[in-house]
């Protein structure tokens, strides 16, 4: 299933996430991160991670 969300404790409940940015419209659509929440909350390249911590 794939979710499009920002409500952080729906992110850290998921199994596997996909962290696009960096940030919208044209500037958007690169996979910053991938992985689980603690591989996302350790990546310094994605601003989502910096909020799961």
């Amino acid at each position: 299933m794939v979710v499009i969300e920002h409500d952080l404790d729906v992110i850290r409940n998921a199994d596997y996430i996909i962290d696009m940015g960096p940030g919208g419209g044209e500037a958007g659509g690169c996979v910053v991160a991938a992985g689980t929440l603690e591989e996302i909350a350790g990546n310094p390249n994605s601003v989502t991670g910096q909020y799961l911590r």
